[in-house]
């Protein structure tokens, strides 16, 4: 239905835009405590974020899922 998607929140402008007109990035978050020791805490997180149409332009994001998608695509 139109009018019915939910809406998101742009992760650079803070843009409310409709769920199907935001890009969906996964972006990989790292933390450690930086302790050359037995005892260093690693965590990885990998996160979905999103932003609107012109700050995704703006980012290159799109450059990016294009070239993840034309290399997939080889290895096929």
């Amino acid at each position: 239905m139109r009018g019915s998607e939910t809406s998101v929140v742009c992760e650079s402008c803070g843009r409310k835009v409709p769920r199907n007109k935001g890009v969906v990035y996964e972006r990989a978050i790292s933390f450690n405590t930086g302790q050359q020791a037995t005892t260093d805490v690693r965590f990885f997180e990998r996160r979905k974020v999103w932003y609107c149409i012109s700050c995704a332009k703006h980012r290159g994001i799109f450059e990016k899922k294009k070239r993840e998608a034309i290399e997939k695509a080889n290895r096929m």
